[in-house]
């Protein structure tokens, strides 16, 4: 009788033990089951996260080539930059209907068709930057009313009657944080125009007045254009005989080396107020006119190396306010009066770097340094202009004389160092 109660004593605590080490392991699994909410893997091996309360799906640079089918549908953010989607069909996102945010940036995007972005209706971020497209309707945006920030820059944009529309689109008032900086590729006569600023009326031109447009850009036809990181113009080995007429307005940098260019006219680049960067050098440049860099406040770097420049003409620098870098080398610059001017200019601007003044004639200062022959000018000048001085009051005596002036100054007025107790002369010569 007393060996039944020990048997049920024993039973009973191998239940209690049983019983407590599964719910040990219920909750090991729980948390385990909590971790992988946390970071979940889908095809194409995108992966899905929650922060700050809003979920996440991060398929980047997946090599994707459209939106695969078995996503989770019930996010808030769709991040699909850097992948090979080409074509945005209708309806792609139509499952997504939580979706706030939408990436697409740097993608080979060339066609979005109307109803692509049906069902987005909480959408309030698209980025569509960095893709191929030329033309797209304002329709695409209809399913999206609380869309608030649209990014379109850097797509080779073709601003024609069809763009009508998105133009339209972007330039009303409450729509000011859509499409900033989206610039026209196409045609010629638009390039680098911003589609925010752009007049709707020039994308209709008549062919006729369009033609008339593009007989004044076949110069910049030859030449290639870059917008990152900063607007280019690389217009080198063009056979270009004059600097293109029609260069865009927003342009930083320009090359027009190894051309034919003999002369720059009066205020070639003075529509061009950003430009930083210009580089004339290998051409033939002869002549430069006074008001050729007219405007140019903010350039930093002009390269005239390798030319057939002799002098500069006086004033031809003096709107390079900003000027940093300045190439000469490889010009005949003839060391005569006519060169004192460009001496006097570096002079009085020190923070411009210079290279390659040396002399190329006369003979006897040939190879000299241009700012070394103009001190030499200038001391021989003075032993030159010495002459003897008399002192008469004879007005017809036409030799030099002197005047000496005593001037009292108040002592008070000036620095202690410049303080004198006698009078301060003044010698005035009047050379014949």
């Amino acid at each position: 009788m007393q060996l039944f109660p020990a048997l049920l004593l024993l039973v009973l605590v191998v239940i209690r033990a049983e019983t407590r080490r599964g719910k040990r392991l219920g909750q090991e699994k729980s948390r385990g089951r909590n971790r992988l909410n946390s970071v979940q893997h889908f095809a194409g091996s995108c992966k899905e996260y929650i922060q700050n309360g809003d979920t996440f799906l991060d398929c980047q640079d997946q090599h994707l080539t459209a939106v695969l089918l078995g996503w989770p549908e019930d996010i808030d953010h769709l991040l699909l930059a850097q992948n090979k989607i080409t074509v945005l069909r209708d309806n792609t996102f139509s499952n997504f209907r939580n979706l706030v945010s939408l990436d697409l940036q740097l993608n080979e995007i060339s066609l979005i068709e109307e109803s692509a972005f049906s069902g987005l209706s909480k959408l309030t971020t698209l980025l569509l930057q960095h893709n191929r497209l030329q033309v797209v309707s304002e329709a695409i945006f209809i399913p999206m009313p609380r869309l608030k920030y649209l990014r379109l820059h850097d797509n080779p944009w073709t601003c024609n009657c069809q763009l009508d529309s998105l133009v339209r689109f972007l330039q009303v008032p409450s729509n000011r944080y859509m499409g900033n900086y989206a610039k026209c590729a196409e045609p010629t006569r638009l390039w680098g125009q911003q589609l925010k600023t752009l007049d709707p009326k020039l994308l209709c031109s008549p062919p006729m007045q369009a033609q008339v447009h593009r007989l004044h850009s076949d110069t910049t036809l030859l030449c290639q254009t870059q917008d990152f990181p900063r607007p280019l113009l690389d217009c080198r080995s063009r056979g270009l005989k004059a600097v293109p007429p029609d260069i865009p307005e927003n342009i930083a940098k320009i090359d027009l080396a190894f051309n034919n260019i003999t002369q720059l006219r009066p205020k070639q680049f003075v529509t061009i107020k950003d430009l930083k960067l210009l580089n004339l050098s290998s051409n033939s440049l002869e002549h430069i006119d006074t008001a050729a860099f007219a405007g140019l406040l903010h350039l930093r770097e002009l390269d005239l190396a390798n030319n057939s420049l002799q002098y500069f003409n006086y004033g031809v620098l003096e709107d390079l306010y900003y000027l940093r870098t300045l190439y000469l080398g490889d010009n005949p610059w003839i060391c005569d009066y006519n060169i004192h001017y460009l001496i006097y200019w570096l002079k009085h601007h020190p923070a411009v770097e210079y290279t390659g003044l040396l002399c190329s004639d006369p003979e006897e200062f040939r190879g000299w340094p241009v700012d070394s022959y103009v001190k030499t000018y200038n001391d021989d000048c003075l032993k030159d202009k010495q002459v003897p001085l008399h002192r008469g009051t004879d007005p017809t005596d036409t030799r030099s004389q002197e005047l000496i002036a005593e001037v009292e100054e108040e002592p008070d007025l000036l620095p202690s160092p410049l303080r004198k107790k006698e009078p301060k002369k003044f010698e005035i010569f009047r050379l014949s």
